[in-house]
């Protein structure tokens, strides 16, 4: 009796973070929350950038996809070489690039620099996510997996629950430029901590690849076992952009939400995910991955379909609906990101990445661009 009590004491705590895991995933928390903050807070601000730039909606609307064209190449490029270096290296180089292009997007004084700025910091961010999954990936064995990428995919609730709100009010104090320069400020902090904090990741150093860079990409994108991962990607990420950029505009229009208050609806939605994130994260380490994603697959459509449909009701029941629903959109991140980070083989893990974060970009931009089509908007709306 006292053996078993014991072997199931050790199980538990070789289950438990070290502290050394703890303060990598909280920084690679930190990491996500000021990438997708910076990413998605050009948005809100739009109305803003518009005016003081005398801008149309198709030039503020280019600004907007050009970061994800620059993500996309960006992610190609490194595909052939992310096996060959430290990570920690690598995400200290881009992630000093990203705060570079985010500075530049709070100086910018035209719409030429915009432009400029928004590619810089595409180009230099949007790999930041997939070098951050290798690291997870090869500092986490898979019964720990699904609670380090829940906690890494809080930063995306946090960004919504605390960088929206408090960006939107530094940009009506001190202008549309004060919130990149604030997220700017913030990352360098967080470039120092991980420069001080993370030890060198170099176990995919250790195998040896005859492969010069362009043939390992092939090498990678061709294995048919990585091509149901890119796939999954492709289809999820269809799925989610064809739907998030009118997600304001749906809220206005269709629902009749004011403006004043949208950051509400933003907040709640946020708050939903960054609770459910690490207890999704917890459920991955415990049950079948493939059911949770399918359980959540479910409830997201459920709550999809439901919101979509809703006419102008109590602004209560509108807040539930929608944090529900992103409940259902975010559950299924953590289980799905688990499951194909299991595919690739350590030589590829860096490559398989920065592939999956290309297409994602991709499929973004496609899918964005298809919703513009689909959707129809009458003039007489406000917006």
């Amino acid at each position: 009796m006292k053996k078993a009590i014991m072997s199931k004491d050790k199980s538990v705590d070789k289950a438990k973070f070290t502290s050394y895991q703890i303060i990598v995933v909280a920084l690679l928390a930190l990491t996500q929350f000021s990438v997708v903050l910076d990413f998605m807070v050009i948005s809100p601000l739009g109305y803003m950038i518009m005016k003081s730039m005398s801008l149309s909606t198709k030039q503020f609307g280019f600004s907007v996809s050009v970061y994800a064209m620059s993500a996309a190449l960006s992610g190609l490029l490194i595909a052939g070489f992310a096996d060959r270096f430290d990570r920690r290296k690598l995400l200290l180089f881009f992630y000093i690039g990203f705060i570079l292009g985010t500075l530049a997007c709070g100086l910018a004084t035209s719409y030429p620099i915009l432009i400029a700025a928004r590619l810089i910091t595409g180009f230099f961010g949007g790999v930041i996510g997939s070098i951050s999954m290798s690291i997870v990936v090869d500092l986490f064995p898979m019964y720990k997996r699904g609670r380090a990428m829940g906690i890494m995919m809080m930063g995306l609730g946090a960004s919504q629950v605390l960088g929206i709100p408090i960006s939107l009010y530094l940009a009506n104090i001190w202008g549309w430029q004060s919130p990149f320069l604030m997220i700017a400020s913030l990352a360098v902090i967080i470039w120092v901590l991980i420069l001080v904090k993370m030890q060198p990741i170099t176990e995919n150093l250790k195998i040896k690849s005859d492969r010069n860079a362009f043939s390992h990409l092939w090498h990678t994108a061709a294995k048919r076992k990585y091509q149901v991962g890119f796939l999954s990607t492709l289809f999820l990420s269809i799925g989610g952009f064809m739907m998030m950029p009118w997600g304001s505009t749906f809220a206005i229009n269709n629902l009749r939400v004011t403006p004043d208050q949208l950051p509400y609806l933003f907040f709640v939605g946020g708050l939903g995910s960054l609770i459910v994130m690490p207890l999704i994260g917890n459920l991955a380490d415990k049950m079948d991955k493939f059911k949770l994603f399918i359980l959540a697959s479910i409830w997201m459509i459920l709550t999809v379909v439901v919101y979509t449909n809703l006419l102008p009701i109590s602004f209560w029941i509108i807040m539930l609906m929608y944090a529900l629903m992103m409940v259902g959109i975010m559950s299924r991140m953590t289980p799905s990101m688990a499951l194909s980070s299991d595919l690739p083989e350590p030589q590829d893990r860096g490559a398989y990445m920065a592939i999956n974060s290309s297409l994602q970009q991709i499929a973004g931009g496609v899918a964005a661009i298809a919703g513009g089509l689909i959707l129809v908007q009458k003039d007489n709306l406000p917006y």
